[in-house]
């Protein structure tokens, strides 16, 4: 009976955190089939390892395969992977701390609550990341820096260059900067209409 209160109390935290909290911040429906996939895939391994009947074996064996899964189809966002592991937290949780009662149903809200807040939109909201292909070809970090503070009008915090091509004359940048505060615009009146003579 406590596996099924476990079980339960996983559906409404996966739920929670795929249509509560991750599509409505990001909307990628592809990842939310992903992340529910996910989540009862190792609910059931665990649930199955979790039995005395099970051999160590065959419990290697079951984590083995899911330990080959891949995310090849496209580049995975830090973000996307702490969805992807509080999905497996979430099914470990609820497949093998069914025993412990009240303690697993605390920590799978803890999972939830952690990226509740960890990925609110308002949690250090100025501070941005962005890959930026330069036309020029910058050999110096610090010439670099003040190129991107003026022309994208941030402070930049950190600079990592990924590629840098003196032939083509070009550089890849992987930058994080503050962004400045929006401005409030002043009402400037109706606009003029322009009059061709």
């Amino acid at each position: 009976m406590n596996q099924l209160f476990a079980v339960g109390a996983d559906l409404v935290a996966i739920a929670l955190l795929t249509f509560a909290v991750y599509f409505p911040r990001h909307h990628r429906r592809d990842l939310v089939a992903a992340f529910l996939t996910v989540n009862i895939g190792v609910l059931a391994c665990a649930t199955v390892l979790g039995s005395a009947s099970v051999g160590a074996g065959l419990g290697l064996g079951l984590f083995g395969v899911l330990s080959i899964i891949r995310l090849r189809s496209d580049e995975i966002a830090q973000v996307d992977l702490a969805y992807y592991f509080a999905a497996l937290a979430l099914g470990l949780l609820a497949g093998l701390g069914a025993e412990l009662g009240s303690v697993t149903y605390a920590l799978m809200a803890l999972v939830v609550a952690a990226l509740l807040i960890g990925d609110h939109p308002r949690l250090l909201r100025r501070y941005r990341s962005q890959t930026v292909q330069l036309d020029v070809a910058y050999a110096d970090e610090d010439a670099l820096r003040a190129h991107l503070e003026l022309m994208m009008k941030v402070r930049v915090v950190h600079v990592s260059v990924k590629h840098l091509d003196l032939v083509n004359d070009t550089t890849l940048v992987e930058l994080r900067y503050v962004a400045a505060t929006p401005v409030a615009v002043a009402d400037r009146g109706p606009a003029l209409e322009r009059v061709s003579a």
